[in-house]
């Protein structure tokens, strides 16, 4: 059943680590042309690919284990101190997805909020010493209008994402 709002049920939020997917990269790349919703991915192009990695400014980022639970606890404190529910988180090595019930905000705030929140709370756990980001600029941000869409995302962000990476606890 459709959503007959002007509001979409939530939010599919993603965010990648800064330097982890590159242009001419194997899995293919979007970029500022090329990004419409089912656009096709440039292929491999080794070329363009060394050309990314040597613009980079400083080395790509990865989220360890601490790393990784800094971040989860982030958001999950973003959600609560905002009073958005959190319906999936999945943190991973090099990227975040999320899926927030519509809290009424645009998802680029909420994507924002995410992002500085949990740099906040890796350099509150001691876990990132750096001063710049370690995001990449923008992310995803998927509106889900129906109730289907919204089961789709929580189950992708929960079980699509690959082998169970060590927990936190």
């Amino acid at each position: 059943m459709w959503n007959d709002t002007d509001s979409p049920l939530a939010y599919l939020i993603s965010f990648r680590c800064y330097g982890t997917w590159l242009h001419g990269d194997e899995r293919g790349s979007i970029d500022r042309h090329n990004k419409s919703y089912g656009s096709p991915r440039y292929p491999k192009i080794d070329h363009w690919n060394k050309i990314s990695t040597d613009r980079l400014i400083h080395p790509p980022v990865t989220l360890d284990i601490h790393r990784r639970s800094s971040v989860e606890k982030g958001i999950k404190e973003t959600c609560e101190k905002r009073g958005w529910i959190l319906s999936a988180t999945n943190v991973r090595t090099n990227h975040a997805h999320t899926v927030v019930l519509n809290p009424g905000k645009k998802p680029g705030q909420i994507l924002n909020a995410f992002k500085a929140n949990a740099t906040r709370t890796m350099r509150d756990d001691g876990c990132w010493p750096h001063d710049w980001t370690p995001w990449a600029d923008k992310g995803s941000e998927r509106w889900l209008w129906n109730e289907r869409s919204v089961s789709s995302a929580v189950d992708y962000v929960l079980n699509g994402q690959g082998y169970d990476l060590p927990t936190f606890e």
